[in-house]
C-alpha cells in the first residue's frame, strides 16, 4: 500500500483543499461549503484506496466525525467556533485515524493560540474596537497538513516502520 499512487493522489488533493481552506479563511474569514463537501466526499475513496474494512475501520471514522460534529456544534452555540471550521474539522475526521486526529486537535489548539496572540496584537496596534476575527481555518489546515506529513507520506511511514 505504500506505493499506491491513487492513495497519494487523494492525499495530495486533501492537502490542496486544506491550503485552499487556509487561504480563503485568512482572506475572507469563510470556508466554502463546496470545499468542505469535497473533502467529505473524498473520504470514502480514501477508505477504499487504503483498504479499510467497513467494520470497524470505516465505522470508527464515521463515529469520530459524528462525535466531532456534536462537540463542535456545542462550541458553535456558545459562539466559540465558526460553522465553516466545524464542517472542515468534521470532514477531516473522516480522513484521519482517531489517534492522529487527537494529535491534530492538540496541534490545532497550539497553532490557534499562537494565531490568537498574533491577531490580538495586530488588533490592538490598529486600535480597533470591534470583535477580533481569528481565521481558525488556518490553524485547522496547518495541523491537518502536519498530520499528513508526519503520518501519511511515504518517508514518514517508512521511518515509523523501522
Amino acid at each position: 500500500m505504500l506505493d499506491d499512487p491513487f492513495r497519494y493522489g487523494l492525499l495530495a488533493a486533501l492537502a490542496i483543499a486544506l491550503l485552499t481552506a487556509a487561504f480563503t479563511d485568512l482572506r475572507s474569514r469563510k470556508i466554502g461549503n463546496w470545499l468542505n463537501a469535497s473533502i467529505a466526499v473524498g473520504a470514502p475513496l480514501f477508505w477504499w484506496a487504503s483498504g479499510m474494512d467497513l467494520w470497524p475501520d470505516v465505522a470508527m471514522q464515521l463515529g469520530l466525525a459524528l462525535l466531532t460534529f456534536a462537540v463542535l456544534c456545542g462550541l458553535f452555540a456558545l459562539g466559540q467556533m465558526g460553522g465553516g471550521d466545524i464542517k472542515l474539522l468534521t470532514a477531516l475526521a473522516l480522513w484521519i485515524a482517531p489517534l492522529q486526529f487527537l494529535q491534530l486537535l492538540m496541534m490545532m489548539a497550539l497553532i490557534g493560540g499562537f494565531l490568537t496572540i498574533i491577531f490580538g496584537m495586530w488588533h490592538l496596534m490598529r486600535r480597533q474596537r470591534d470583535k477580533i476575527a481569528i481565521p481558525y481555518g488556518l490553524a485547522i489546515a496547518a495541523a491537518g497538513l502536519w498530520i499528513l506529513g508526519v503520518n501519511y507520506l511515504p518517508a514518514a511511514t517508512q521511518v515509523a516502520g523501522t
